[in-house]
C-alpha cells in the first residue's frame, strides 16, 4: 500500500516533548547535564521509566535476555516479518537529553499515535530500548543490538569499568543471566526492516538549514587502547637523553593520528588519557588512552588504524617503552537501504518535511541491526552540532518533525506486501 498525502497522520509534539523532559531528569547531573551509563541505578531507573511508558501507549512489553525492552503493537497479520524501531536510553559521562532518548521515545509516540488513531497496518511494529549502545562504561557497544542480531561475544562479559566491575556483574546486578545473552538472538527473516530516528550529532543540517537528513551511510569505527610503559623517575634528577617516557611517545602518537585522519579524509580522536603515578615532580611511568578511528570506507579504515598502530610502535621502541594495544570494538561502514531510503523520502513528503542525502559520522544501533535487516536512520537537526555534553539540543519543532516523518515511514514498512 502506498501513502497519499491525503491519509497523513501526526503525532503529539507537546507529549513527545514532555516524555524527553522527564527522562532527562532521571541521571540528571551537576554539569547540568544527564549521566546514565549502561546498568547503572541511574539507567535502570530509566528503563523502568521507558517500561510504564510503552505500557501506557498500549504495546505489550517484554525484556529479552540481552535486557533489550521491546514494546509490540499487532498488526493485521500478527505473522508476518516487523518493522522494528528504536535506540537506546544509556549515556556518555555528562551528556544531553537528546541522543538515543529522541529514537527511543519518538518511536513509543509514533506507535501510540498509530493505536490510538487506530491506523491500518499489515506487519506488527516493534520499538526496541537498547541495552548500551554507548559502549563508554566497559569498552564495547552495541551491546543489545548486536545480541539481537547474532553478533555476541561471550569475551565482552570479562570487560571492566574503571570501578573494577565487570559487565558480567553488572548484568547479574540488573537481573539478567549472562550466559543466556546469546538468546536474545532474531532469526534471520523475523524483521522487515528496521529504522532509527537519532538526533544528527554533527553540523552538516543546520548549515543546510534543514530540519531534517537522510542518512545514506554511517561510518565505520576502530576503537584501540594503548597502555606504554616506561619507567617513572625523578623529574629534577634525570636526565632528559635517559629518561623512558610513555607520555612524550603518547604525544607523539596522538600528533600522528591528527596528520593521518586528515591524509585520509576519516576522523580519529583520544577521549581517554591516563597519567601514572600522575605527580607533578615525577616521570610517568604509565600511560593509558583509547583511540577511536572512523571512516565511511572499510578500507581506509583498516589502513588507517594499521598506520595508527603502525605509529604507536614505532614511537616506543623510539624511546624504549613498551606498547601493548587492544582492540575493543569495531564496526564496519554501513550502507542503508535503497527500499528504506525510498520510505523515509516518502514519508518525508506525507510529513509536509524537507530532508536530504546525509552520511552519519557517528556509529547507531542501526549498525548491528543492518546484519538482521534492512535499514534507515532520519536524522534531526543539532543546535551548534553539539553532543555528548550538556548543551545538546534539538528544537521541540525538529523533534516533532522527525518523529512525524517516523511515524510515517513506519506506517509505510508495515504494509509492504513483500515478505
Amino acid at each position: 500500500m502506498r501513502m497519499t498525502l491525503e491519509h497523513a497522520y501526526g503525532i503529539q509534539g507537546d507529549r513527545l516533548w514532555r516524555t524527553i523532559q522527564e527522562l532527562g531528569l532521571i541521571g540528571a547531573d551537576s554539569s547540568g547535564g544527564v549521566t546514565r551509563l549502561s546498568l547503572s541505578p541511574e539507567e535502570l531507573e530509566g528503563r523502568v521509566y521507558i517500561t510504564k511508558l510503552m505500557k501506557s501507549a498500549g504495546l505489550e512489553v517484554h525484556r529479552d535476555e540481552a535486557g533489550n525492552l521491546i514494546g509490540r503493537l499487532a498488526g493485521s497479520r500478527p505473522d508476518a516479518a516487523a518493522v522494528v524501531t528504536g535506540s537506546h536510553i544509556d549515556t556518555v559521562n555528562e551528556a544531553g537529553r537528546f541522543d538515543g532518548a529522541l529514537g527511543v521515545l519518538g518511536g513509543i509516540e509514533a506507535l501510540r499515535a498509530i493505536k490510538e488513531q487506530g491506523i491500518p497496518h499489515e506487519r506488527p511494529l516493534e520499538v526496541v530500548c537498547f541495552t548500551d549502545e554507548e559502549g563508554i562504561r566497559f569498552g564495547a557497544g552495541y551491546l543489545g543490538s548486536r545480541a539481537m542480531a547474532g553478533d555476541w561475544q561471550s569475551e565482552w562479559l570479562d570487560f571492566t569499568d574503571e570501578e573494577g566491575v565487570t559487565l558480567r556483574e553488572a548484568m547479574e546486578s540488573a537481573g539478567l543471566s549472562p550466559e543466556s545473552v546469546w538468546k536474545a538472538k532474531r532469526e534471520a527473516g523475523s524483521i522487515h526492516a528496521y529504522v532509527e530516528l537519532h538526533i544528527e550529532q554533527g553540523k552538516a543540517l543546520e548549515h543546510r538549514g534543514e530540519p531534517l537528513g537522510i542518512a545514506t551511510a554511517i561510518y565505520g569505527h576502530c576503537w584501540l587502547d594503548i597502555r606504554l610503559l616506561g619507567e617513572a623517575d625523578h623529574a629534577g634528577t634525570t636526565p632528559m637523553n635517559l629518561r623512558r617516557d610513555p607520555l612524550l611517545a603518547a604525544a607523539e602518537s596522538i600528533l600522528a593520528m591528527e596528520r593521518i585522519a586528515v591524509q585520509h579524509g576519516g576522523v580519529a580522536t583520544v577521549g581517554k588519557l591516563g597519567v601514572k603515578p600522575g605527580s607533578t615532580n615525577a616521570i610517568p611511568g604509565e600511560v593509558r588512552f583509547t583511540v577511536d578511528i572512523r571512516h565511511e570506507d572499510a578500507s581506509i579504515l583498516e589502513r588507517m588504524t594499521q598506520e595508527i598502530e603502525r605509529h604507536i610502535v614505532t614511537s616506543g621502541k623510539t624511546r624504549e617503552v613498551e606498547v601493548h594495544i587492544k582492540h575493543t570494538d569495531s564496526g564496519s561502514p554501513v550502507a542503508a537501504s535503497e527500499s528504506l531510503l525510498h520510505a523515509i523520502a516518502d514519508g518525508c513528503q506525507l510529513a509536509g518535511v524537507p530532508a536530504s542525502p546525509i552520511v552519519c559520522g557517528a556509529g547507531h544501533d542501526a549498525v548491528a541491526m543492518s546484519r538482521l535487516a534492512p535499514i534507515g536512520l532520519i536524522l534531526v537537526r543539532s543546535k551548534d552540532g553539539i553532543s555528548h555534553h550538556p548543551a545538546e539540543w534539538s528544537s521541540p519543532g525538529d523533534c516533532e518533525a522527525g518523529v512525524n516523518v517516523l511515524l510515517h515511514t513506519l506506517i509505510i514498512l508495515a504494509n509492504q506486501q513483500n515478505t
